[in-house]
C-alpha cells in the first residue's frame, strides 16, 4: 500500500486530541488581534504573479460548482467537525535570519524519496517548535508533526513532515525547500508530487496570522482541509500537484478546488477580526490543500512579535459561514492521479 496514502493522512482532527495532553500550547483556541496604529503586514512569500495572490473576486464558476456545493451541503456533511467552519491554531511558521544555524537533517523511516528535495542540513532557530509543541519534538506516531522555517536571508522557505528534532538533527519523512525568489508554474515543483500537505502547495503561504487580524487585511488565499470521504478520489486540479488519500464520489471537490465566499454574504453576522478572513476568502478563495476535521488554519502565534489587544479571534467564530455561502472557481481539466513524481527543478 502507498506510504504517501496513509501517512500524509494522519489525521489533522488528532491535532485537537494532541494539543489537550499539552501544558503549554501557545493560545492554541484564540488569537487576540487588533487594528495597532503601528501594524504591519507580513511580507508575502512570493514575488508577484503568485498564485496565491491571485485575486479571483471576478473569476468565473467552474460548471460543476453547485453540484460541488449541493453535495457537501446535502449529503457530504458540510466543513469538518460537526459540518462547521472550524478554526485550527497550531501550524507555528519559524523565523531564521542570517545567522540561524544549520543543523543536519536525516531521512525518516518513511522517508517519501521522490517526492522529497535533496537536503543534509536544515536551519533551526533557537527558540521555535513543531506544530503544536512548545518545542521541537514531536511523536510521529501520533501527529503530523509539521515543521515549517522561513529563511528569508536565503529566500528559501522549508517545509517539513513527520518531523522531529534529536541529538541536533533534524529528521522527517519529507521535506521541500521552496524557492521564494520564484514564481512557480501551475505544476508547482511537479505533477504528481506532494509535499508538506497532501496537495503538493506550500503551507506557510496560505496561512493567515495575528498579524494580518491586526491590520485588518490579508491578501492571499486560505489553507483549506476537508475530511477524506469529502474529497473527490484520485484526482487533483492545478495548482495542485498531488492528491492524497481521498475517498470522496465524483461530486466531491477534488484536491486543489478553489472555493469563494460569495460576494452578497451578510458579514454583520461576524466579528470585526472574523470579517478580515472573510473578505480574503472572497477575493482570493481557500485552496483545498489536505484531508482533516478543521476546515482552516491559522498561523500559531507563538513565533510571532504582535501585539495583541481589544478583538478576539477563535476557533468558532466562522461557524455562521456555511458551505451553501462558497462556490467553486474554474478549476479546468482534472489530472489523474499516479503518484509518478518528478520534481521540476
Amino acid at each position: 500500500m502507498n506510504p504517501k496514502r496513509n501517512l500524509m493522512y494522519i489525521a489533522l482532527g488528532a491535532v485537537a486530541l494532541a494539543a489537550a495532553g499539552f501544558a503549554y500550547h501557545y493560545h492554541i483556541g484564540a488569537v487576540k488581534a487588533a487594528k495597532l496604529e503601528h501594524a504591519v503586514a507580513p511580507a508575502p512569500y512570493f514575488p508577484p504573479g503568485a498564485i496565491w495572490t491571485k485575486d479571483i473576486s471576478h473569476a468565473p464558476l467552474d460548471p460543476q460548482s453547485d453540484t460541488i456545493i449541493n453535495w457537501l451541503a446535502s449529503q457530504g456533511g458540510g466543513f469538518g467537525r460537526g459540518g462547521k467552519m472550524q478554526v485550527d491554531f497550531g501550524i507555528r511558521v519559524v523565523q531564521a535570519d542570517a545567522k540561524t544555524p544549520f543543523v543536519p537533517f536525516h531521512k525518516g523511516p518513511g522517508f517519501y524519496e521522490a517526492d522529497s528535495d535533496k537536503v543534509s542540513v536544515f536551519p533551526l532557530p533557537a527558540g521555535g517548535g513543531i506544530e503544536n509543541q512548545p518545542g521541537y519534538q514531536c511523536n510521529i506516531d501520533q501527529d503530523d508533526c509539521h515543521l515549517i522555517v522561513v529563511d528569508r536571508s536565503h529566500g528559501k522557505l522549508y517545509e517539513a513532515f513527520q518531523a522531529n528534532v534529536a541529538e541536533n538533527a533534524v529528521s522527517a519523512n519529507f521535506v521541500a525547500v521552496w524557492d521564494l525568489n520564484r514564481v512557480y508554474p501551475p505544476s508547482g515543483r511537479g505533477d504528481q508530487c506532494t509535499s508538506a500537505d497532501a496537495a503538493g502547495f506550500p503551507i506557510a503561504p496560505l496561512l493567515f496570522s495575528a498579524d494580518e487580524l491586526a491590520v485588518g487585511h490579508i491578501d492571499h488565499a486560505i489553507r483549506f482541509a476537508l475530511p477524506n470521504p469529502r474529497i473527490r478520489a484520485h484526482v487533483f486540479v492545478h495548482p495542485a500537484t498531488h492528491a492524497g488519500n481521498p475517498r470522496g464520489p465524483v461530486e466531491a471537490p477534488p484536491m486543489g478546488a478553489r472555493f469563494r465566499l460569495k460576494a452578497n454574504f451578510d458579514m454583520s453576522k461576524l466579528t470585526p477580526a472574523a470579517q478580515v478572513v472573510a473578505r480574503a476568502m472572497q477575493k482570493y478563495g481557500m485552496f483545498l490543500s489536505d484531508g482533516g476535521n478543521s476546515a482552516l488554519t491559522a498561523q500559531n502565534d507563538a513565533d510571532t512579535k504582535s501585539k495583541y489587544t481589544d478583538m478576539d479571534f477563535g476557533s468558532h467564530d466562522l461557524y455562521d459561514l456555511k458551505v451553501t455561502d462558497f462556490e467553486v472557481v474554474e478549476m479546468g481539466t482534472p489530472i489523474r492521479l499516479t503518484d509518478d513524481c518528478v520534481l521540476q527543478q
